[in-house]
């Protein structure tokens, strides 16, 4: 798994020069993925860069020629990540029927969204929906304030 909201103080062009003789066009922050260290690793639009669909539209990479190409181009969308998330043998599978993490379906638009507020937007976003179908209610204003 990839935290989606922890920035770095460091951009993807910084930390490109260290260490790769190649071409970047991009200033994107790089995040911290998680407390497992690992290689750098993006999700992205280009599906010319890609290890694995993550999405519809959306994508991972974190091989070398696929991310040199993607650093090379300023246009797609791409988060970049340093470290990840990590679980044991059937320990997300145990958390998950424990009820300890809320899910819901990935967007495109969430992924990309700015990381400032996302954690409490898309809680409020699935914490909200679960409450509207566990009480069955049938309609909700786009704006309850008004009702």
């Amino acid at each position: 798994g990839l935290v989606l909201n922890r920035q770095t103080p460091s951009n993807l062009k910084q930390v490109w020069q260290e260490v790769v003789e190649a071409e970047c066009a991009r200033d994107d922050l790089i995040y911290l993925g998680g407390p497992v260290s690992g290689p750098l690793m993006a999700v992205h639009t280009l599906p010319s860069a890609s290890d694995l669909d993550v999405i519809e539209g959306m994508y991972f990479t974190a091989g070398a020629d696929d991310l040199r190409e993607l650093a090379a181009q300023a246009e797609p969308r791409a988060r970049f990540f340093i470290g990840h998330a990590g679980w044991g043998p059937g320990q997300l599978e145990g958390e998950l029927e424990g009820g300890s993490w809320l899910t819901g379906q990935a967007t495109i638009e969430a992924v990309f969204s700015s990381p400032d507020d996302l954690w409490l937007r898309m809680t409020k976003q699935l914490v909200g929906s679960s409450l509207i179908t566990a009480l069955n209610i049938k309609h909700v204003p786009p704006n309850p304030n008004l009702n």
